[in-house]
């Protein structure tokens, strides 16, 4: 933490505040940064590490150069993290430094109170860093260009996940799998007992003995769908079921995460 004696005590002011109107929120943290370090912590998504790949340079460049342009500026970042980071911009004035601290400690409760976040990952910082790690060690044993072309793929499908996913308790699959396609045959369709030899001509007509069996095989093909029900997390499919490497896999989960 690198506040001024100025800063840190209009911390504690407004912290003071905050918890007097009734504010719960973790443990806040206040970095200054100057505006290249804030786009470059901006282009990472507020994260300080990040997995090595050209979309984060491309999105720095974005940033800084709106900055420079007198475009835009960004005055404050806070990450739903426990403790939470903030970081403030560099050569604002005392005022907006002030407001810029109120708001964070309002973002703060809203990360630990509101149901929407109540599942989120709380060590999110530390997982980036680990995949940050994971990632760079993949390049070092498969190559910068092939790993990053497998990460081009799978940030061309990252928003197709469950965002509903962690507040839905779905049944439990059974316990013993369906039979394979192979082994499951079609039960042989039931038919009236003849009693009397004037009826056979009207009992168990073949044109409804035929429908009734197309009927069952259209119900064995439903059976046979992969998967059995549609399914909206398309990277959790691909991480279960595609013909992936081990490394890949581990890289899809971690876009997925």
């Amino acid at each position: 933490m690198n506040l001024t004696p100025e800063l840190l005590d209009l911390r504690d002011e407004i912290e003071g505040y905050a918890r007097d109107y009734g504010l719960d929120f973790f443990t806040t943290y206040f970095e200054v940064l100057p505006y290249n370090l804030m786009s470059m912590v901006a282009a990472y998504g507020g994260f300080p590490t990040r997995y090595p790949h050209w979309r984060f340079g491309m999105e720095y460049e974005r940033l800084a150069k709106s900055y420079s342009y007198g475009l835009s500026k960004i005055y404050e970042m806070v990450i739903n993290n426990d403790p939470c980071y903030a970081y403030l911009l560099e050569g604002n004035t005392v005022v907006d430094q002030k407001i810029v601290m109120a708001h964070v400690y309002g973002h703060c409760d809203f990360f630990k109170n509101n149901a929407w976040f109540a599942n989120t990952n709380r060590k999110m910082i530390d997982d980036m860093a680990n995949h940050a790690s994971r990632i760079r060690r993949y390049i070092d044993l498969h190559g910068l260009e092939q790993v990053e072309s497998f990460i081009d793929t799978c940030l061309s499908l990252e928003n197709l996940i469950d965002l509903h996913a962690p507040f839905i308790r779905r049944k439990a699959r059974d316990a013993d799998p369906d039979p394979s396609a192979e082994d499951r045959e079609i039960a042989e369709v039931p038919q009236l007992q003849v009693t009397r030899e004037y009826m056979r001509g009207y009992l168990n007509p073949q044109d409804f003995l035929e429908a009734q069996r197309a009927r069952q095989a259209a119900a064995a093909r439903q059976e046979e769908r992969f998967p059995p029900t549609p399914q909206l997390d398309v990277l959790e499919f691909l991480m279960l079921h595609a013909p992936l490497k081990g490394w890949q896999q581990d890289v899809l989960g971690m876009i997925r995460e």
